[in-house]
């Protein structure tokens, strides 16, 4: 549960936590492997990837492929031939991705009543067409299509909180910039600016434009989650190597500040619209 979780973080960043799919796909696999006494490079053959491939695998750092579930299932034999095949099915409808960010999208996003976003670059992950996440995931080094594919799937699972019938509050800030950086072609901005006009229509749904003279924000993108139940303030913060989770009390008090500084830079969500629609058309 949330508390255990945040007692436990550092060493999760370690050790991936056996109750998430993707880890029990690798520490299955490695559990198998060393009962037949195969060396990782042996199952590289057999899988016809490399060794890194197979380490990766089995670290819960990689997300298996189809193909790849399918040729453990006939090398290990293992229960009715499907056993790897449908550990893949649990990781595709998971969140995808760093143990971090898992304990954020699947214990603290669907137990947030609001959440306070903050973007300087990009259109936030909750609000993003595939399209648009798509090209995004698609640009990370040696990423391998079915991974972009599960990160993509796995972004839909993420949205689906604000769709529930008690949907929390999305509270979103984005700089201006964001409107003119491509991410795609023209049709994937229309598509997603047109998403966009849409959905900030809903009631649990705010959205503003940030001046892009507000330089505080620079230091990157960021959550905030007010969890039910009078449960401590959490904290997502990106960095390029390792996001952050943390409810500790200072740094929650600290990043709030942050918000609440950018947000004096914010336009009114009227005026915000109107520039969401005026970006849409230099798309054309």
């Amino acid at each position: 549960m949330f508390p255990s979780f945040l007692e436990e973080r550092d060493e999760r960043r370690a050790i991936p936590r056996p109750g998430i799919p993707r880890a029990r796909f690798g520490a299955e696999m490695r559990r198998l492997r060393e009962a037949a006494q195969l060396s990782q490079a042996a199952v590289a053959a057999r899988l016809g990837c490399t060794q890194t491939q197979v380490s990766r695998l089995e670290a819960a750092s990689r997300t298996p492929s189809l193909s790849d579930a399918e040729k453990l299932d006939r090398l290990f034999g293992s229960g009715d031939g499907a056993f790897f095949t449908d550990l893949r099915k649990h990781i595709a409808a998971r969140p995808s991705g760093p143990a971090w960010f898992v304990d954020w999208a699947d214990e603290i996003e669907p137990a947030a009543r609001i959440i306070w976003s903050w973007d300087p670059l990009l259109v936030p992950g909750l609000l993003q067409t595939p399209s648009y996440a798509r090209h995004i995931f698609g640009q990370e080094p040696q990423i391998a299509p079915e991974e972009v594919e599960a990160r993509i799937e796995a972004r839909a699972q993420r949205q689906g909180i604000l769709d529930r019938d008690d949907p929390p509050l999305f509270v979103a800030l984005i700089d201006e910039g964001v409107l003119r950086r491509q991410v795609g072609g023209p049709e994937v901005m229309r598509e997603q600016f047109d998403y966009l006009l849409e959905v900030i229509e809903r009631p649990n749904i705010s959205f503003q434009v940030v001046d892009p003279h507000c330089l505080i924000g620079l230091l990157g993108a960021f959550m905030i989650a007010e969890l039910k139940d009078g449960r401590p303030h959490a904290i997502h913060a990106d960095s390029s190597a390792e996001g952050q989770v943390t409810t500790d009390h200072d740094m929650v008090t600290s990043t709030r500040n942050r918000y609440e500084a950018i947000r004096l830079w914010a336009y009114p969500e009227r005026v915000s619209i109107k520039m969401i629609e005026e970006a849409r058309q230099e798309w054309i």
